[in-house]
């Protein structure tokens, strides 16, 4: 479940650090009553990162075999093939 804090939780840096580190998501930070901030422990911020990375390659393969690039499955068994020695 999403976490949202105020602003003025952030005093205690301890404490919001354990908790970033407890949690498997983010903490929302708000400022008079407005979302202001996102907070989340480097493990977090990895595991989005990385699958941010994963979405945005799998994008420009999908637009590259929109602009017809790229080869058929059927190549690519065949250059697989011919690679390993199958």
């Amino acid at each position: 479940m999403a976490q949202i804090i105020p602003i003025r939780d952030l005093k205690n840096t301890t404490a919001i650090s354990e908790r970033c580190n407890a949690s498997d998501e983010p903490i929302f930070i708000t400022k008079n009553g407005y979302g202001d901030m996102v907070l989340m422990s480097m493990e977090v911020y990895n595991r989005t990162f990385a699958e941010t990375q994963l979405f945005k390659e799998l994008k420009e393969a999908e637009d590259s075999i929109k602009r017809g690039e790229g080869i058929t499955f059927k190549d690519f068994a065949q250059r697989t093939r011919t690679k390993y020695g199958l």
